[in-house]
């Protein structure tokens, strides 16, 4: 991982007491605990951005221009869910 670089946070106390309590139970150093939940956190927003890529592709493909449209689509979804055509 490389050398490991000192950084100074200011964290409410009652968070610090948490993050202290759950490193004691899980056998490591509120620095161990600190660095995992960042690496989490940054894995968890390329994911978000990821699927926020894929989901816009799709809804351009699909002519969803706005906000407007869907609403609109999710209406007539509700409104054919509410009442199938048969046949």
């Amino acid at each position: 991982m490389g050398s490991a670089k000192t950084v100074s946070i200011s964290l409410p106390s009652d968070l610090l007491v948490e993050a202290q309590a759950l490193a004691e139970r899980e056998n490591r150093s509120v620095s161990e605990l600190f660095g995992e939940a960042l690496r989490r956190y940054m894995l968890a927003d390329k994911e978000w951005e990821a699927l926020l890529s894929r989901t816009r592709a799709a809804g351009r493909a699909l002519g969803i221009r706005s906000e407007t449209d869907v609403e609109r689509l999710s209406d007539e979804f509700r409104r054919e869910k509410r009442h199938p055509k048969i046949g």
